[in-house]
């Protein structure tokens, strides 16, 4: 039986042991530093972020920021651009330069009102991470926090994919993107690591690439994978439609409004929502998603309750999105709060490589959805395709497969079988030598257009890109009859 004496010194140690404990998880908890002037701003946010496992330190003016910047390792920077002393935020972006200099790799979020959103963008300009306004939502202020912290860490982990991208098993899920070139390859690693956070994606590249695979993956592989996954074409949603379709409506809203209608954003609200063409949106329309996007609330149309909603936000174009910003087409601040990620899908000229493994993975689709036995593919069939130019990339191909694998005669696919499912001659594919890309994608469009008689749809969807497309890559080329 324990002594007195005993029963004296356990407490005693365990409360000594539970401190160093403590003291040494604190040195692995991320420390971040909040700038403001407002002492009762930074005394709240210090509480919330301590209650959630942080480790804060406070600075009131720019000075005391410095010196803390340069005497201590922090994870994170979060600061106010408003000074009371200083109506231009100059001030601000005076200490944001400065903190981009001492230490460049932390990220700094940004604090700022509604009405000086342009502030927040030209910070954005000088490298900082994200921005949120007052006032914010806790809950969508940890979660950018948290985003931060996790893309900026420098991760030891394994991120190694399966070779086999096809048929591969792993606990990431492709959800059917096929590809093993370094590209590709490259391109799935930072899908995997940034699925699992909440960041904002914007999926750039040509029609046809598989944007749509890449965010459904992002999708299923993050923590929202057993939510909904909402997809949006915003370049089919007309502007007077928007309201309505995005946040839906209230009985009587309008003319023909019969019941009460959910919008895509409630519609997805825990999990993804993914908006497609999204530089295809007019003006207004991008000033109402900017609201909901910050503020992560709209209301019904009819309504005036707010409705809250928590989202992710993954965005796809084949629009040069830093062109129509420059042309103020595209919002600036809108810009800035979707392409916190940024990921290009390379087109299939650019990755040849991956043509074979496609096509192969295509056939085996094909057969088992048509019920019929599965052909193999012959060399030179395969060194043909590789030599096609393929303005429509990976569609275009999966078209060109399916109708192959229907109309050969034989247990495999010959150059012969593919040459009669193309909409693209021989004499295509024959004049790669010497010719720019250009001329390549130029010459399939006009021969495509000749061989369907200027029917546009058939052109378009011989090639495997939208009509909508095709007409961009006329203009472009210049093309008309």
């Amino acid at each position: 039986m324990p002594t007195r004496a005993t029963l004296i010194l356990i407490p005693r140690y365990s409360k000594l042991f539970i401190n160093f404990v403590k003291a040494n998880t604190l040195l692995e908890k991320a420390m971040i530093l909040i700038v403001d002037d407002d002492r009762a701003i930074r005394q709240s946010l210090s509480m919330m972020l301590k209650r959630k496992g942080y480790e804060t330190l406070t600075a009131g003016t720019p000075d005391e920021a410095v010196e803390i910047m340069r005497g201590t390792p922090l994870q994170l920077i979060i600061m106010d651009m408003n000074y009371t002393l200083s109506t231009t935020g100059e001030e601000g972006i005076g200490l944001l330069r400065r903190a981009k200099i001492l230490c460049p790799d932390v990220p700094v979020i940004l604090i700022t009102a509604w009405g000086s959103i342009e502030l927040a963008v030209e910070g954005m300009r000088y490298g900082a991470f994200d921005f949120v306004t007052k006032p914010w939502n806790n809950l969508l202020l940890l979660q950018r926090i948290e985003t931060a912290i996790n893309l900026s860490s420098r991760s030891s982990e394994d991120d190694s994919l399966p070779v086999n991208t096809a048929d591969g098993k792993d606990d990431f899920d492709r959800c059917g993107f096929v590809g093993d070139s370094p590209a590709i390859r490259d391109l799935m690693q930072k899908v995997k690591r940034i699925a699992r956070t909440n960041a904002p994606v914007l999926i750039l590249g040509e029609n046809g690439t598989g944007k749509e695979l890449i965010a459904n993956a992002i999708h299923t592989n993050s923590l929202r994978k057993n939510a909904p996954f909402i997809m949006v074409n915003l370049g089919g949603i007309s502007t007077s439609l928007f309201e309505s379709e995005m946040f839906g409506h209230a009985k009587g809203a309008f003319t023909g409004a019969v019941g009460e209608r959910k919008g895509r954003f409630e519609l997805a609200d825990k999990g993804t929502i993914f908006l497609d063409e999204i530089g295809d949106l007019e003006h207004d329309s991008q000033v109402k998603l900017l609201r909901v996007l910050q503020q992560h609330t709209f209301e019904r149309l009819g309504e005036s309750r707010p409705r809250k909603t928590d989202i992710r936000v993954i965005c796809a174009t084949n629009a040069d999105l830093p062109k129509m910003v420059e042309e103020r087409t595209f919002r600036e601040d809108l810009f800035y709060r979707i392409n916190l990620i940024t990921l290009h899908i390379p087109p299939l000229r650019e990755r040849r490589d991956d043509i074979p493994l496609l096509a192969r993975h295509f056939i085996a689709t094909a057969a088992e959805h048509h019920n019929i036995a599965k052909p193999s593919i012959s060399n030179e069939a395969l060194e043909y395709l590789t030599r096609l130019p393929f303005p429509g990339n990976v569609r275009q191909l999966k078209n060109m497969i399916e109708r192959a694998v229907l109309m050969c005669n034989g247990e495999t696919i010959e150059k012969a079988d593919l040459e009669c499912s193309d909409s693209i001659p021989e004499q295509t594919a024959a004049s790669l030598q010497g010719s720019t890309l250009e001329d390549l994608e130029r010459t399939a469009i006009a021969d495509a257009l000749q061989k369907y008689d200027w029917n546009l749809s058939k052109a378009a969807t011989a090639l495997g890109i939208t009509r909508q497309a095709l007409y961009r890559k006329m203009e472009k080329h210049g093309i008309s009859r």
